[in-house]
């Protein structure tokens, strides 16, 4: 018997969480990849639609499946992963990168006070890593996620009355200096990270995201980084996802302008319209780019544009058994964007080209007016 537990202790690795970093599911497995639509509130605003619920749609998966409870339970899909950033606490083998151009609240004197990164990228997301492998998640939540010294995950009230999109895809550890080099160029507003020595040789592009956070905004939006760059990043379990990052530099339309004519197709765009100087339609350069007007993803309810402020383009048309193209971003269509960093990750999958191609009911047509997309 002592023999036994002498073993036993010294099989057990010390100290922290010893889970894969990883995107989780609703049901606590670990999967290589998932969509999350955030629902907007409901007809009323009230139950069952009151801006909580969700729709998940991961690998393997047939199409959306409703959310096993809301977005704020740590124990759903978005609690899971996210939340393995609170329990690993200060461990020295794990990374991350919290960025978000709206960035949480914090607490001055009981006063809770947010800020604007409006001289970065219009950019969001969470990278979490150790020396085997993490995620990239990219999502449209401003002030989201908290800061790893609070302690726990939550779902901020200001994601709640509208529609919002994630993207969560497991990665092996060499994808993650080329998602650092992505992140270089949108100059992302970076609110809390920590790259410790032990990756930060292996992954050196994230360690510069990082130590960015500590300089001035005016110095680090002066930075000359490339205009823009597109990358095969090749998940855990084999998908190709292209990720578009474009900087303040590249000064046009990221949908239009770069991701149409590279995934050559036109798209059917979905992004926050109610903000100045908004971009419509355009069917310039050989490529139809529609702003959509109309969505009801997994046929819950239907949802104006003005009512979702997720960042999501289809191709409307699917390109053979690989079906069409699907982007998941954090950038919008108007003036004030094309000279800001942001961008999407784009993936080919039948499955999830028709859950997301069903849900664009109307579109502006380039001619001006709303037609069936």
């Amino acid at each position: 018997m002592l023999l036994f537990l002498s073993l036993l202790i010294f099989c057990v690795p010390p100290g922290g969480d010893t889970s894969p970093i990883t995107c989780y599911n609703d049901q606590g497995d670990a999967v290589d990849w998932y969509y999350l639509y955030k629902l907007p509130k409901g007809p009323g605003g009230t139950s069952p639609h009151r801006g909580e619920l969700y729709l998940l749609l991961e690998k393997g998966s047939e199409g959306w499946t409703n959310g096993t409870g809301t977005v704020n339970d740590t124990t759903g899909a978005l609690g899971r992963t996210v939340g393995q950033l609170y329990s690993q606490g200060q461990n020295p083998e794990v990374a991350y990168i919290l960025y978000n151009d709206e960035k949480p609240t914090e607490d001055f004197g009981g006063r809770r006070v947010g800020a604007s990164g409006g001289r970065g990228g219009h950019t969001k997301g969470v990278v979490l890593l150790d020396k085997n492998q993490g995620f990239w998640l990219v999502h449209s939540v401003p002030h989201f996620p908290p800061r790893r010294q609070e302690g726990q995950f939550y779902y901020p009230d200001s994601g709640v009355n509208n529609g919002q999109n994630f993207i969560c895809v497991t990665y092996p550890l060499d994808r993650f200096q080329a998602i650092g080099e992505q992140l270089q160029i949108n100059q992302p507003n970076v609110y809390d990270c920590d790259v410790p020595e032990s990756l930060a040789s292996l992954a050196p592009a994230l360690a510069a995201v990082c130590a960015k956070k500590h300089l001035p905004a005016r110095i680090v939006a002066s930075v000359k980084t490339v205009s823009n760059r597109s990358v095969t990043l090749t998940s855990k379990g084999g998908a190709e996802f292209v990720s578009f990052a474009k900087g303040a530099s590249f000064d046009h339309d990221l949908y239009h302008s770069w991701v149409a004519p590279s995934l050559r197709s036109d798209l059917l765009v979905q992004f926050w319209i109610r903000s100045t100087g908004i971009l419509p339609s355009d069917c310039s350069l050989g490529w139809k780019v529609l702003d959509i007007k109309l969505i009801n993803p997994g046929q819950t309810f239907p949802f104006k544009a003005s009512q979702d402020h997720s960042k999501w383009a289809v191709s409307p048309e699917a390109a053979g058994s690989g079906g069409g193209w699907v982007c998941v971003g954090d950038i919008n269509r108007n003036k004030a964007e094309e000279r800001r960093g942001g961008g999407t990750v784009c993936l080919q999958d039948p499955v999830v080209w028709k859950a997301y191609r069903t849900a664009a009911l109307q579109c502006e047509a380039c001619e001006g007016g709303t037609i069936q997309c």
